[in-house]
């Protein structure tokens, strides 16, 4: 059963300018295998975060570093959450997240699908 659905789009110029003017952003935002990613990968993670958010309803106990976004071998784009990240969104009844990421033309976007068990 889906419990939420969210969606974000990031202007990937307007990011990379952000990560310069305050550099700190990427340790508050970015899990340390993410930080070693070009500017337009981590402007669709930044994206898939915000999304997971919405999808979430708020980020009450949501934390951006412990959302960090993997790769399964085939390339999929998956969620990793750690820590009381994992918590919260287990303790919501989510038990699947699908997620899908694209980046093109100075534009990331991601979406989020977030399930729970059927009732």
């Amino acid at each position: 059963m889906i419990v939420g659905i969210g969606v974000d789009l990031v202007d990937v110029p307007r990011f990379e300018r952000t990560l310069a003017r305050t550099p700190g952003l990427l340790t508050r935002l970015f899990s340390p295998a993410e930080r070693v990613l070009k500017p337009r990968s981590l402007a669709a993670r930044y994206a898939a975060k915000e999304a997971l958010i919405k999808a979430l309803g708020g980020s009450d106990g949501v934390h951006w570093v412990e959302i960090e976004v993997a790769s399964e071998p085939s390339g999929r784009p998956v969620f990793a959450l750690t820590g009381s990240t994992a918590e919260v969104v287990a303790a919501r009844g989510v038990v699947a997240l699908h997620l899908s990421i694209s980046h093109d033309a100075g534009l990331a976007t991601a979406y989020v699908v977030a399930e729970a068990a059927p009732e």
